[in-house]
């Protein structure tokens, strides 16, 4: 079945950019292209498209403005183009907020990037078309936390050096809500937790920023060589692969490195699993969220067979049921939970007795 795209963007240049490289995939086709909101509204009730991809920033209606009343009008799945600048970072995480399913950096338009961008456009298009909208709707804003879980209200100032267990987390395509969701619900108690998501360069930081101010645990952009402390998550720059290495016993750093792109990603799941799976084993906690995509299932395998505990999100609270989906197939998961249940489940296996990790 072929995927049908509307693009709207304001630059001539962007829009038959975006057309070249949707039309020459085999399962996907440019149907429509608006310059502005008003077109693309009407373009999106004569054509109804599939997948719309959205300018963030443009004249007029802004896509912002556009989105919420697509959202409320008649809902599609959509991923924002989003510009290399802080304020597109910043309208890009808000689009999320609003039911924008995924987004995408502008092309940069050089030749060394233009096949590596084309396939992950056209793999953000896949994920967007098979995405679950009930799941990523303008009803579930960002800062609407859930309860938190049971500790101190104030954010880890300092820590024990030992860190025995350690998180790691891999998600895509609706991942952003699913990891806001278990860091919000995770006690300044938790083990320290080390996060993959897919997100261009730029818009990590952003990110690690929005998270830490809604959040008890300390939330921060990863940084090569520092120290691995309970009550805080770290979040894989949108330029290097997240690793990590011992320090001493029980005790962990930071490794970033910028070596080629996995799995079309920089920073890839399979790497951060991998790593987790050499240099921790047992003490590792993999958990697999929302996305769709090769990069993940077979790091998570690695670490299962290195003696990890093991979690993927559920189909029914994934807003694309993919890689979790794989990685249950390729028996490398051990539970599979609701997003709800995914932080109580996390403390639980990082202080159980080693007995009860075997």
């Amino acid at each position: 079945m072929t995927i049908r795209v509307l693009v709207v963007d304001d630059s001539a240049l962007i829009r038959s950019v975006l057309q070249s490289i949707i039309n020459e995939q085999w399962d996907m086709q440019v149907v429509g292209l608006a310059p502005d909101a008003r077109i693309a509204r009407e373009l999106v009730r004569e054509l109804n498209p599939d997948v719309i991809t959205l300018d963030v920033e443009m004249p007029g209606v802004d896509g912002l403005t556009f989105l919420q009343q697509l959202m409320q009008e008649m809902p599609k799945p959509v991923l924002m183009v989003s510009s290399h600048t802080q304020a597109g970072s910043d309208i890009a995480f808000r689009a999320l907020e609003i039911g924008a399913v995924d987004f995408i950096a502008k092309p940069k338009l050089s030749a060394g990037s233009a096949q590596n961008y084309g396939d992950l456009l056209a793999d953000k298009i896949r994920a967007a078309s098979r995405a679950r909208l009930e799941l990523h709707a303008p009803h579930r804003p960002f800062d609407a936390l859930p309860a938190l879980a049971a500790g101190s209200t104030e954010k880890a100032k300092s820590a024990p050096p030992a860190t025995p267990k350690v998180a790691f987390m891999g998600a895509s395509t609706g991942g952003t809500e699913a990891i806001r969701a278990i860091l919000a619900a995770m006690p300044v108690s938790c083990p320290p937790v080390l996060i993959v998501q897919h997100l261009p360069e730029n818009f990590s930081r952003p990110f690690a920023s929005r998270l830490d101010g809604l959040c008890q645990i300390a939330v921060k952009e990863a940084e090569h060589g520092e120290p691995l402390l309970p009550g805080h998550a770290y979040i894989a720059p949108g330029n290097a692969h997240l690793t990590i290495r011992e320090a001493a016993v029980h005790r962990y750093v930071v490794e970033l490195t910028h070596t080629g792109f996995v799995n079309l990603h920089r920073p890839s799941i399979d790497v951060l699993f991998g790593s987790a799976a050499k240099c921790m084993g047992s003490g590792a906690i993999g958990v697999m969220l929302s996305g769709m995509g090769k990069d993940g299932p077979s790091g998570m395998l690695e670490l299962k067979q290195s003696g990890a505990r093991t979690i993927a999100q559920d189909e029914k609270s994934s807003v694309v049921f993919g890689m979790s989906r794989d990685a249950i197939q390729l028996g490398a998961v051990e539970e599979t939970l609701p997003l709800s249940g995914i932080a109580t489940r996390l403390c639980e296996l990082a202080t159980a007795p080693a007995a009860s990790d075997a």
